[in-house]
């Protein structure tokens, strides 16, 4: 059975930084391209950072491009998301997802975990 524990999240001032984690289990993790996904309130689930299963590669949407980092430990079957420079917009609940397979390029995420908030106001 796939879990996917996120954990980091909550209320940050903006301009800010947090860490987001994921732990997962239930299935051979470094096997799985993983993504970090996010929906704000009112606004449809969007994609913020994906990797593929080794880590070599990794794409962002552009609107967190250069302030976040998205990474994976591999031994320990956890995922990982660095946000820095947070801003308004970056609220949202905050989700771990996995793909069916060990890259992203062309496929949707199959399973997420239940979320996270992330806050971000002064």
């Amino acid at each position: 059975q796939v879990q996917l524990v996120e954990s980091g999240g909550g209320l940050v001032q903006p301009g800010g930084s947090l860490t987001l984690s994921c732990a997962a289990s239930g299935f051979r993790f470094r096997n799985y391209a993983m993504s970090w996904v996010r929906q704000a309130p009112g606004k449809e689930l969007e994609s913020v950072a994906r990797i593929t299963n080794g880590g070599s590669t990794t794409s962002y949407l552009d609107a967190v491009k250069g302030r976040s980092t998205i990474s994976r430990d591999n031994t320990n079957n956890i995922l990982y998301l660095q946000m820095s420079d947070l801003k308004a917009d970056d609220t949202a609940v905050y989700y771990c997802a996995k793909y069916p397979g060990a890259v992203y390029g062309g496929r949707i995420v199959d399973q997420r975990g239940q979320g996270i908030q992330v806050t971000v106001s002064s």
